[in-house]
């Protein structure tokens, strides 16, 4: 098996159960915050199975960063890219967003805006600390 893909497992297998502790911290809060808040038992596995599914993959798409010989654009490409397709498609089933055409192009600006705002934050930090242990290095 791909050395890559037996990282992306373990990382998923690894991190995927705290996308169900977040929800039902949320259900918590939400419950605290309204009188009326009920969940039926499909609704409930459903968003612990979504939730699941995207913090494994949230975890196991980090493994595009660290494939060597791709340039850095494919490799952005790749993990905006299948974070994108499974959180559009987790959110359309759960009935987080409408299956609205505008709805959706909402939301993809407003993914692929945070995405490289987080990128570039991430990218320039890694950056200014480099900078900093190469300086120190060179003393």
């Amino acid at each position: 098996m791909n050395k890559y893909l037996k990282e992306f497992l373990l990382r998923g297998l690894i991190f995927g159960g705290f996308g169900p502790i977040i929800a039902g911290i949320v259900f918590l809060s939400i419950s605290f915050s309204t009188d009326d808040f009920t969940l039926g038992g499909p609704q409930v596995c459903l968003v612990i199975v979504s939730t699941y599914i995207l913090a494994f993959v949230h975890a196991g798409v980090s493994i595009f960063n660290q494939i060597e010989n791709w340039p850095i654009a494919k490799s952005l490409l790749c993990h905006m890219g299948s974070l994108y397709i499974v959180y559009v498609l987790c959110y359309l089933v759960n009935s987080w967003i409408p299956l609205k055409i505008s709805i959706i192009l909402i939301f993809t600006a407003i993914f692929v805006v945070a995405y490289l705002l987080i990128w570039l934050v991430v990218f320039l930090s890694i950056k200014a600390t480099s900078k900093r242990i190469n300086a120190r290095l060179e003393k």
